[in-house]
């Protein structure tokens, strides 16, 4: 068998990848006697490339699915495609800006076209990187969020929810952004925190008595005042309630209301209401009837309503230029400093702006009782559980969800205006008829929906709803939804809600909610901070395997990843001994002629712990891949197969291996290595599909096994007879004591080749009965060619000792190293490190050195003072062995 010296994982990783693709083992085939497992791929976006949130979010979700599959139960992972109507829009209009032109000047048709070109052009570039990554997708099942199916998803539920009056038009202050020119729900603002202003304004009251003070930390909001509002209940504004106030620079007379909305003792206890350009405002404007006044258009410039000194200035602009006149009119009092959370918009990071307009909105009240009940109950589990809290405060102050969005690419929205009554009519296609007044003609809706609304429906629509299939029936309620915290909100509740009111199922019964990958200053990865490595670019370096179990190993359930590159070496590593520990195998076990059936093995206490830890950790890891406690199957599966497999289990097979002249023991080793090794690689695909396969196929030559890949190769079950308490508490006795050994050889620097005589105290016969049956252990692996065992045994002279367990090991240095020279190196090792530590020691006692040395400092100096005081005491012990 030909087998490279080193892994190659760019010629393996796609030659296996590309098998299971034609071979269509990610496809399931539907068993009515099985349930299946399904999990649904979070759609990235048309626009995205891959980056490290991907690589973790998707390598989580294909270690379940891969997992599943070796189980034997009919598995399903949904991909697609996000449309992603801002993002991908602002990406085509781009490029019309380089061509010198706007959307406007090539119409709604022609932009919708060149969008739809760009995306067949460049938009799967997402689903090839995630192919590399190893994704094991059912890829005939792909799906866009504007394909034919899900658009006519998205039709009917718009049509079934305007029937039952859950969605409706309606004038709201909305999140508006200047630089989209559209709407934004709540979730899609990004809240920073940022130190600004707050103005406090004085308004003249019109019967010249005084002025009345306000505060704003928007003072351009104030050209659409109508009002000036002051708690019921506040004695000092009693006698102004009814009054009126001039508004300067407009010169409109406004009125003082009494509203409990207004906070006493927030400043001066006086508000100024805007119901056109914030939320509040418009609810004090609706209770009291006040003029909702527009003072700005929809890029943010100021119009007609804010006053000729003010129209055409952005709203920035007009705000210095208010400061600046409020001053020189001495109409401007004290400018606090004021920390608040500043709404941005999620895609381009521009302050929003709270706007009024008509906008489509969904009632989310009435579906959120069910959804909040789902996950009460534990029918949906949030994993892990402190997410819970989070998710049902929000639902259970849920507002209602604005739909509508002033772009052009995206689901139209479905309603259609008769062009001679103006009645509305909400439906799939055109209407031929007003139901009203007859009319045929009809205009659409110019509008599109929030992207989150064809994601909403992902569940289901991605199985051929509204359709009945058999997919639906099948595949849903799925199993799983891997993803991040930060879209709870958006997609996760929406999802149960929308599942629940079309399917009256569930969308899935478990949400992973994993953290971000951060860099090593805690910073969250981004292209923008230059922070983020292009996964691509590891893959081709490191290979698919190698960055999956890193990510796997280094991130914790529910945490957040810290990502440095030299968290990659761990996974290089690993693949490279696994591949090690492979070749040397099979260069070997080759030369050995047959396989003995699994009765006739003799098998030695080495064999049969390995088996029996072999079982332990089959048990082990079945039970965290159940639990989605992912890196500890990776820390399981690398500490089994790197520290006992290859460290312990394959080292003490050699002499097994090579010895001619006992065929009865070679076979015996051969067929425990080749089981043991194959076992381990059932184990672990699920996190390294492809180094895996490889070895798997390579062992199939040996080792007869009856699947035709490990793709789809059952996942290893637990042997209860085979785990034996007894077994393994002897053999760790026993790779103690030669560790311990190994320990001694290293303190006094003996070479490796140095064959040694040992001594053991021992507490009884057993212990002797086991270290003596076993010697041939301790001369292969700690180079041991005499070991005396004994209970009242006493240390021999110029010895040095190691305690294991309830034994004491002597290791006498006579004849091997030179005494006299050892003793004088050691004593002055010991001076030197008692020099070190008073000089630290003083420091230490230096109380003026405590109080004025950094933190950082202090605490390096305290390490060190611990390590030296180990040195020493080791040192010390090692002298009185020498004597």
């Amino acid at each position: 068998m030909e087998i490279n010296k080193s892994y190659e994982p760019q010629k393996i990783e796609k030659k296996w990848y590309e098998n299971s693709i034609k071979n269509g083992y990610f496809t399931p085939k539907k068993d009515k006697n099985k349930k299946p497992y399904t999990v649904l791929i979070p759609p990235p976006n048309v626009t995205g490339i891959l980056h490290m949130g991907h690589v973790l979010n998707n390598t989580l979700q294909d270690v379940m699915i891969r997992y599943k599959r070796m189980t034997g139960v009919p598995t399903l992972w949904i991909p697609g495609v996000d449309h992603a109507g801002i993002a991908t829009q602002n990406v085509v209009e781009k490029q019309l800006a380089n061509e010198g032109k706007t959307r406007h000047d090539i119409g709604r048709e022609k932009l919708v076209e060149r969008i739809w070109d760009w995306k067949e052009e460049k938009g799967g570039r997402i689903i090839e990187q995630l192919k590399q990554l190893g994704c094991s997708c059912d890829w005939t099942r792909e799906r866009f969020t504007m394909d034919e199916g899900l658009s006519d998803a998205v039709k009917e539920v718009f049509i079934r929810l305007y029937e039952k009056d859950l969605i409706y038009k309606g004038k709201r202050i909305i999140n508006w952004c200047p630089r989209c020119v559209t709407a934004l729900a709540n979730d899609e603002v990004d809240h920073k925190d940022e130190t600004g202003n707050l103005w406090n304004m004085h308004y003249p009251l019109k019967d010249g008595s005084g002025f009345i003070t306000v505060a704003t930390t928007r003072p351009e909001t104030m050209l659409g005042d109508t009002a000036v509002a002051v708690h019921p209940d506040d004695e000092r504004y009693q006698n102004l309630i009814g009054k009126t106030v001039i508004l300067p620079f407009i010169e409109r007379e406004i009125p003082i209301i009494a509203d409990e909305y207004v906070e006493k003792d927030f400043g001066s206890g006086c508000v100024k209401i805007t119901p056109a350009h914030d939320p509040n405002d418009f609810e004090v404007g609706q209770r009291h009837d006040l003029e909702k006044i527009i003072i700005m258009d929809e890029h943010g410039i100021m119009n007609k309503k804010a006053g000729k000194e003010f129209e055409g200035l952005t709203r920035f602009e007009c705000r210095k230029k208010i400061i600046e006149l409020l001053k020189a009119k001495e109409l401007l009092g004290e400018i606090e400093p004021h920390d608040h959370a500043v709404g941005h918009c999620y895609r381009c990071e521009t302050v929003i702006e709270s706007y009024l307009s008509d906008q489509w909105f969904v009632k989310m009240e009435p579906m959120a009782k069910r959804a909040i009940e789902v996950v009460k109950s534990g029918e949906v589990q949030l994993q892990p559980k402190r997410w819970v809290k989070v998710y049902l405060h929000w639902m259970e102050n849920i507002r209602d969800w604005c739909i509508s969005r002033q772009i052009w690419w995206g689901h139209r929205i479905p309603a259609y205006y008769c062009d001679e009554c103006g009645e509305i009519a909400v439906a799939k296609e055109t209407p031929g008829k007003c139901t009203k007044c007859g009319n045929t003609k009809f205009t659409q809706d110019e509008d599109v929906l929030d992207t989150w609304f064809s994601s909403w429906l992902w569940p289901f629509s991605t199985m051929g709803w509204p359709n009945k299939t058999e997919d639906l029936d099948y595949f849903l309620p799925t199993n799983l939804l891997v993803t991040a915290p930060g879209i709870i909100y958006l997609w996760v509740a929406r999802m149960i809600m929308a599942t629940l009111e079309f399917q009256d199922k569930i969308p899935f019964d478990t949400v992973l909610l994993h953290g971000m990958v951060l860099d090593e200053t805690g910073m969250k990865m981004s292209k923008s901070l230059g922070n983020s490595p292009d996964p691509i670019h590891i893959i081709e370096e490191y290979g698919a395997d190698a960055l999956r179990f890193s990510m796997i190993f280094n991130t914790p359930k529910g945490a957040d990843s810290y990502y440095t590159n030299s968290i990659l070496d761990i996974g290089r590593n690993f693949a490279n001994k696994i591949w090690n520990a492979y070749r040397f195998m099979m260069m070997n076990v080759e030369k050995i002629d047959g396989l003995p059936k699994q009765e006739d093995l003799k098998l030695e206490l080495a064999d049969k712990w390995i088996y029996s830890r072999l079982n332990e950790v089959i048990k082990l890891t079945t039970k965290n891949y159940e639990e989605l406690r992912l890196n500890d199957t990776a820390n399981i599966l690398m500490d089994f197969i790197w520290k006992e497999f290859c460290s312990w289990y394959l080292e003490l097979s050699k002499d097994r291996i090579y010895n001619d002249e006992n065929h009865e023991e070679q076979l015996t080793a051969k067929y425990v290595l080749l089981d043991v090794f194959q076992s381990s690689m059932r184990l672990l695909q699920p996190i390294m599909p492809f180094i895996t396969e490889e070895i798997w196929m390579g062992i199939k030559e040996y080792f007869p096994m009856s699947e035709e890949s490990l793709v789809i190769a059952e996942f290893p079950e637990v042997n209860e007879d085979f785990i034996d308490e007894k077994i393994d508490i002897d053999m760790t006795q026993i790779q103690e004591t030669i560790t311990a050994i190994r320990t001694l050889r290293k303190q006094v620097n003996l070479a490796p080749k140095v064959e040694i005589e040992i001594f053991i105290k021992v507490a009884d016969d057993k212990q002797i009965e086991l270290l003596k049956s076993y010697e041939n252990y301790f001369l292969k692996l700690a180079k041991v060619t005499t070991m005396k065992a004994g209970i009242n045994l006493v240390k021999p002279t110029s010895s040095i000792a190691a305690v294991v367990q309830n034994m004491e090991v002597y290791l006498p240095l006579e004849g091997l190293i030179d005494l006299d020279g050892e003793r004088e190196k050691f004593t002055k090792q010991l001076i030197k490190l008692e020099k070190e530590l008073k000089i630290i020691s003083g420091k230490l006692n230096n109380t003026k050195f405590i109080a004025n040395a950094p933190e950082n400092i202090v605490k390096k100096e305290k390490e060190k003072f611990s390590e030296i005081e180990t040195k020493v005491v080791k040192t010390k012990e090692l002298l009185a062995g020498l004597n």
